[in-house]
Formats: structure tokens, sequence, C-alpha cells
């Protein structure tokens, strides 16, 4: 491998990361430094983020200690057969420039992955120096978040969630077929067994923090997962059933999804084209309406196209369960239950409180839901408020272009 500079090797080897869209930061231990101790904060107060090319919230330095790997799975741009540049960080690198991009204000902390070299127990060894050195010789309190390699020996997985936040195991694709095909070096059952065995590991580690107080946070935030969707034949239903029972078995913070992106000299057997973004948009929705909504993964499953097994893209996932069974609407906004009010599309969380707590003083007329939501317009179908009835859901047959966002042409040389 050619000599590289630093410089040379960030721009490499944060580019490549940049397809890993685990790397939120939420969940994390509070914990800073404002006693003069120590260096970092996983609180994000005064932290600069960065937007990746595709839009999305960057704040921790994402990057890969190598983008050389020995596996060749199809959809991955730094598979072994890959024509793309290569570089690899010491383990010190990765440290100075956690720390400087720190003290420039630049991050709130440190998303680490790598492609399989050597070994996968030499890979994991190497990533779980780095959140040790920062931990101990530097005394690092800023968020870290470790991608862990399924086939590394447990202890060293176990170093990981010792120092780490948060740890990660990707799923890769929503079936096993498509793993099987596309990542045909990887096993369904390694990944799930690492999981396994991470949640075995994370529990013990809350069980020996309630006994003994000095017992070591083990991954605080918990563990989560990614898995790429538009690379196989999977459905939206089938990837709403894989999350599902993952959260259940694996005890999962969260599943993440990447829309495939096309790369350069791809396979033959991947798509040509990258599935449109929105789809990602409505997966995620999905997965809030399971995780804060109360949904279970059937009733999200049920809001698909039965023919095509794929979530509508020009409208949200709870608009489309709504219209589907239009039988539970109207609801009454100073009778429903809590569980009931989360199912009105355009009421969050926040407002669904503010209406359970507005109520115990008074009868809610529509202009004091109005007040709690973006459109009052799109959310009087389906609500009844003290001065207000509309008529009954199933009785409007063309309910959706009311409901649908208008497009707005964008202005070519706006400012």
């Amino acid at each position: 491998m050619a000599q590289l500079s630093l410089a040379e090797k960030l721009t490499i080897l944060a580019d490549a990361a940049k397809y890993d869209a685990s790397c939120a930061s939420s969940g994390a231990k509070r914990r800073n430094s404002r006693d003069g101790k120590g260096i970092g904060s996983t609180t994000g107060n005064g932290i600069c983020h960065a937007y990746a090319p595709d839009g999305r919230c960057i704040s921790l330095l994402k990057i890969l200690l190598t983008n050389s790997c020995i596996f060749d799975c199809h959809y991955c741009i730094n598979r072994s057969s890959s024509n793309v540049r290569r570089a690899r960080f010491t383990v010190d690198e990765v440290v100075d420039l956690t720390l400087d991009f720190y003290r420039r204000n630049y991050i709130e902390g440190l998303f680490l992955s790598s492609g399989i070299i050597n070994t996968p127990n030499y890979t994991m060894e190497q990533i779980v120096r780095v959140a040790k050195t920062l931990r101990e010789d530097h005394d690092f309190r800023g968020y870290i978040h470790l991608k862990t390699i399924p086939d590394a020996a447990a202890d060293l997985v176990t170093q990981a969630g010792l120092y780490a936040d948060r740890v990660s195991i990707n799923v890769e694709l929503p079936t096993v077929g498509g793993l099987r095909r596309l990542a045909p070096e990887k096993s369904e059952v390694r990944i799930e067994g690492a999981m396994a065995k991470m949640r075995s590991a994370i529990e013990d580690g809350k069980d020996a923090r309630k006994r003994y107080r000095s017992a070591p946070h083990f991954a605080p935030a918990g563990q989560s997962t990614q898995m790429i969707i538009g690379a196989d034949a999977a459905t939206d239903q089938d990837i709403v059933s894989r999350a599902a029972a993952l959260y259940e078995r694996f005890d999962l913070r969260r599943v993440y999804y990447s829309a495939f992106s096309p790369i350069p000299d791809a396979s033959a057997v991947l798509p040509l084209k990258r599935p449109p973004l929105m789809r990602e948009h409505r997966l995620y929705q999905s997965d809030w309406m399971i995780r804060f909504y109360n949904f279970a993964p059937h009733e999200v499953s049920a809001a698909a196209d039965p023919a095509t097994g794929m979530l509508p893209l020009d409208i949200d996932p709870k608009l489309a369960w709504a219209l589907k069974f239009r039988e539970h609407f109207p609801m009454d906004v100073n009778r429903a239950s809590k569980n009931m009010l989360l199912r009105i599309p355009g009421l969050g969380v926040k407002a669904v409180d503010a209406i359970l707590a507005a109520r115990r003083w008074q009868k809610l007329r529509l202009d004091d839901i109005g007040r709690l939501t973006v459109s009052v317009r799109k959310i009087r179908p389906f609500i009844i408020a003290a001065d207000w009835t509309p008529v009954v859901l199933a009785d409007q047959a063309n309910l959706l272009p009311m409901l649908r966002d208008k497009p707005v042409q964008l202005e070519l040389f706006a400012s």
C-alpha cells in the first residue's frame, strides 16, 4: 500500500464510511468534562454538525480503520475485488484525529468501523485498542460507537462493550436468501449468534450495576444493527417483519436502514438503480410506529399494498393505515384512550400527551388541537372535538387528494 498522508487517509476512509447510517448518539450515558478532568462530552452542546452529500446529519468522526477487506460482498464498495483506492489508519492516528476534531468542536464522538484485515480477531483487537486508548490514556468522555466483527473472539467483543457507548453488528440484508446471494462469506447464524451474546453481556452488565455500584458500564447505549434495502427483492413487509423480530430477540435500541447505492464496477447480480430515498424514509416512519405509537408489526404491514408488499411512497404509513381502516375514525379527542389517539395521523407523542393533560380541565375544541399540530386541515377528517364533528370517514371516497401535500416547484436560482 502506497504511503499516504493523514489527510489523504481521512479523505478515503471517511468517504468509505458514509454508507453506514447507524451513527446516532441517542441513548448514551451522560458524561462531561466540566469538572476540569478528562476531555469530551456525550451531550450535543456546542457541537458542530456536518452533513453527508445525501443530507444525513453527522456529528461524529465517522471513519473506517481501513477499507481493505478479505470479504467480497457484492454490494460493498470495499469488497476485496473492488478497484478502489485503499488506505489504513494506525490506532494512534485514529486517537489523535478524534482528540483534535473534538478540541476544534467538530464532533461529539467517534464512530469506528472497519473492513476485515488479516483475521476477524486481529481487526477487532485494533478497533478495541482505539477505544481503550481514548478512554484509559486520554480520559475521553465523548461518545464512542464501535462496529464489532461477528467472527471475533468473545473476549474481544466483550472489551468493546466496556469502552464503547454503543456497539453494533450489521445483519446486512433483510432476508437469509439475500445474504446468501450477495454476501456468501457471511453467515446469518454467526451474525445472530454474536448479537445474542452481546444481548446477554449487556443484560449481565446491567445486573452487575444493580448489585455493585463499582461495576463498569457495559455498552450503556445498547446495541443496534443496520440492513441494506433495495439490493435484493425483499419487500417492505419483509423488512418490517424482520426488524420487529430483531427488536424482540436481541433487545436492540435501533434498526437502521440504508438504501442501496450503486457502486463503481458493480456486480451483475445487483440492481442498476438505487431505490428511492423516500423508501428508506417510509421504513423509518414504520419503525417509529412500532416503537412509539404502539402499532403491532402486522398492523404496519397492513398499510402496505397487498399486491406488492410495499409501503406507499406518496403518504406516510400511519396515514395509509388510517385510510385503510377508516372504521376507527373519526375519533373523539376528549374521550379516546392514549393508545387510540396515537393512531390519529398528524398527532405525535408530545401532542397526545398534551391532549391527555389538557382534557382533565376542559373540553378540547378544534382550535385547541390545531395549536398542537402542524396542519389542522389534515387532521380534521380524523377527529371529533367539542365544536367539530366531521362526516364519517368511510363516507368520503376522495379523501386522499385532500390530505396529500401539494408539490411545490423549487426556484432554480433561489438564494
